[in-house]
């Protein structure tokens, strides 16, 4: 039962968080900021909050930098927002996953075409 409960708070931080990117006015956060995860402790008072930038790993980077800046006014408006007595201790950190896996992606695709047979050729010589 608990960890229904978990889950579902850790759904409804995560639709916040989303709201609350669009309106941060720190121009190190991008407007195309994600939340990938979020590890939420049994006790509700630590979270981890996993952030991909469609623009970029550096860009993530930098978002990260200006999510830590702003955590306590976050801390505050999660609390606001879902009536929560306690808001949980927010780290944010940056997931480069999405970019790994178009690298990887990439390479497979090259390595699929480098191996597959030149069918024009053989169909010229019948």
């Amino acid at each position: 039962m608990a960890g229904f409960k978990n889950d579902r708070r850790a759904q409804d931080i995560r639709m916040a968080l989303q709201k609350i990117f669009t309106e941060l006015k720190d121009p190190r956060i991008s407007p195309m900021l994600s939340v990938l995860k979020i590890d939420l402790s049994n006790d509700l008072s630590y979270c981890k909050v996993y952030v991909s930038a469609v623009e970029g790993t550096e860009k993530t980077d930098e978002s990260v930098k200006g999510l830590k800046s702003a955590a306590g006014f976050i801390r505050r408006e999660i609390a606001h927002r879902l009536n929560l007595r306690k808001a949980p201790e927010f780290k944010f950190i940056a997931d480069h996953s999405i970019d790994h896996s178009m690298h990887i992606n990439d390479l497979l695709h090259q390595v699929i075409t480098a191996t597959e047979p030149d069918t024009t050729e053989e169909s010229e010589e019948e």
